[in-house]
């Protein structure tokens, strides 16, 4: 089942309203959610939509509330989320990171007290669309076990890196710090297939391949057992120094995204590189990678970000699939 853009959008839009949010964040709310979905992170865009209703409708994320600035020093500032809508929240920090950095050729904004933002690509792409490079931080409550442990004390943290190309041939990376986030176990769920590599521990501490497994009482695994979870120990205590806001240890009682601390830089490079570089380096590495011998059964090797253009255009043309029952539900909501 598929469906166009302009109604997936339109359905979060009227939902929204209809708890009380107000016209504009809904249209910015549901565009980033229904792009989300176009471009195949469904796990963050319709599949998503019905936990976010309900956090509304329970008051954990406070729409009508907005980003404050609390402290700066040249190039960097420290904002006060409010417990708002954190795609909201998100949107005006990475824009005001912009900013900065057209004033001094790099900017930072340290946000705490802030709620989920969804898909952190979204920042990234939006500093590459002001023709910065972005880099992106968020911390979580924790829910992944550190190497070496076998209880949920770290983060899934994402890590968002953008570099901006001229022509929109973006390079976007955009990880989690598990082999596999837990709305990509849930995308593998609904669609009946399991992991192409193992993701997780079951309930009695195996490594599985079976989504349904590591969801029901299993556990994620670190992207790359120790180095995943280092990082993710280095992005929390990052994130939660600049903004002064609360870490995933202080996030322990939580069992969702409230509260949680982020970061967003934006560096300008045109002000020494000069407009073209990227550009060239994008195009270059792009074509250096691509021509590598590929394994048996590898048809193309892509550049972070490629598949998501990709799958954006095919959806644009014919339509977003959607899980049936997800939709029917947002349609009643």
């Amino acid at each position: 089942m598929r469906i166009s853009y302009d109604e997936m959008k339109g359905e979060f839009k009227r939902v929204l309203i209809k708890r009380g949010v107000d016209t504009r964040t809904a249209e910015t709310a549901a565009s980033i959610i229904a792009d989300n979905s176009c471009d195949g992170v469904y796990s963050h865009g319709l599949n998503r939509f019905p936990s976010i209703v309900k956090a509304i409708e329970d008051g954990v994320i406070k729409p009508g509330m907005r980003p404050v600035k609390l402290n700066s020093i040249g190039a960097l500032e420290q904002w006060d989320g409010q417990l708002g809508f954190g795609p909201i929240n998100a949107s005006i920090a990475m824009d005001r990171a912009v900013e900065l950095a057209k004033d001094y050729g790099l900017g930072c904004v340290a946000l705490k007290n802030t709620t989920h933002w969804l898909r952190g690509g979204t920042y990234g792409l939006r500093a590459a669309n002001a023709g910065c490079i972005g880099i992106c931080m968020t911390n979580t409550f924790p829910n992944m076990p550190p190497w070496g442990g076998n209880e949920d004390r770290i983060g899934n943290n994402p890590l968002i890196i953008s570099v901006p190309h001229k022509g929109g041939r973006h390079l976007l990376l955009d990880m989690a710090q598990s082999q596999f986030s837990y709305g990509k176990l849930q995308t593998y769920t609904l669609a009946g297939k399991k992991l192409p590599v193992v993701g997780g521990y079951t309930e009695d501490g195996d490594l599985s391949d079976d989504p349904d497994a590591i969801i029901n009482g299993g556990k994620v695994l670190p992207a790359g057992f120790w180095k995943g979870s280092g990082l993710s120990i280095a992005i929390d205590m990052v994130v939660s120094a600049l903004s002064v806001g609360r870490s995933t240890f202080d996030l322990r009682m939580e069992r969702q995204d409230s509260g949680i601390s982020q970061v967003f830089i934006a560096i300008n490079p045109s002000q020494y590189a000069g407009e073209e570089y990227a550009d060239s380096y994008i195009e270059n590495m792009s074509a250096y990678i691509k021509t590598s011998t590929k394994m048996p059964g590898v048809t193309d090797i892509l550049y972070p970000g490629e598949r998501t253009a990709k799958e954006r255009a095919d959806n644009l043309r014919d339509g977003i699939p959607v899980n049936q029952n997800i939709w029917e539900t947002v349609l009643k909501l």
